[in-house]
């Protein structure tokens, strides 16, 4: 694989191709529209045996609500399936090539069924996005799983930024892998929803802002990683001059043919970039609404 050394500003042209040439398909899914999960869930989704859990138990927040032991027998049984087919999701996600113990077990703690619309709850574990209003939607577990290992590479994370809170399941996963998550959202009504969602799981090291992601956070920069969970046709300069030397960028890049890019920074005005495969977000905006 061959490295491409950039400087500002960094078009599209910059960042393509080193592992996987453009137009060669990806092996793994990728998030797909809401119409077509609901297709694909209604041919596929039913009757099929759940995969053997993953082995190993999953790490605890202090503040992780969970059923007492007192709880009723309905909600204790509630609970009890939430955690297995928690566990086979993650099994699934292994299985398509995410192989980071620390990402599979956050992957594992986290509900992402709490993050969801109710009527749709039946549907959370699959490997699928999902509509979460306004356009948007809560990417499939692969890829949620996928872009975070790429983004730590085995690393310990410090400080992460991520772009694009939506419903802010991502951000509660990112905040099992790292020290400190800053997460930005542009849409107001999903700012409050995400806050809504990760109240009850007291997730101490995670803040939400509510602003124009494109710009960034420069006034607790530099992260230690940053994700983008929206495709712009280049990366943003201030999200590049927000990464610190030796740290990695994920993020979706492309218009209707979209590549998932890993962004290295390498030194003071320089970059080298990587793509791992295909992809498919919704486009990354700027402002706030």
């Amino acid at each position: 694989m061959k490295d491409q050394r950039s400087t500002f500003p960094l078009p599209l042209s910059s960042v393509t191709g080193t592992t996987r040439k453009p137009g060669t398909p990806a092996p793994v899914a990728t998030p797909q529209t809401a119409t077509q999960n609901a297709a694909r869930t209604a041919a596929h989704g039913q009757g099929r045996p759940a995969p053997p859990p993953a082995p190993g138990p999953s790490p605890r927040a202090p503040g992780y609500a969970q059923a007492a032991p007192s709880a009723p027998a309905a909600q204790r049984s509630e609970l009890a399936a939430s955690e297995a087919v928690r566990r086979a999701m993650v099994a699934r996600v292994a299985r398509q090539g995410v192989l980071d113990p620390k990402v599979l077990a956050a992957m594992e703690t986290v509900p992402r069924h709490l993050f969801i619309e109710p009527a749709l709850s039946a549907q959370a574990y699959i490997d699928a996005s999902l509509p979460i209003g306004h356009n948007q939607t809560i990417s499939q577990p692969y890829i949620v799983a996928r872009m975070i290992e790429a983004m730590r590479a085995g690393g310990q994370l410090g400080r992460v930024l991520e772009i694009g809170t939506g419903c802010g399941y991502q951000a509660a996963v990112l905040s099992f892998v790292a020290k400190e998550v800053y997460s930005i959202e542009r849409i107001k009504p999903l700012h409050e929803l995400a806050k809504t969602n990760l109240r009850p799981l007291r997730i101490s090291n995670l803040r939400l802002q509510y602003g124009d992601g494109m710009l960034g956070m420069p006034q607790v920069a530099p992260f230690d990683g940053i994700i983008l969970a929206a495709a712009g046709l280049e990366v943003p300069r201030a999200l590049l001059e927000q990464l610190a030397i030796g740290a990695h960028l994920v993020a979706p890049v492309g218009g209707q043919v979209q590549h998932l890019h890993r962004i290295t920074r390498t030194g003071k005005s320089e970059w080298t970039s990587e793509t791992l495969e295909a992809c498919h977000f919704v486009p990354l905006r700027p402002g706030t609404v």
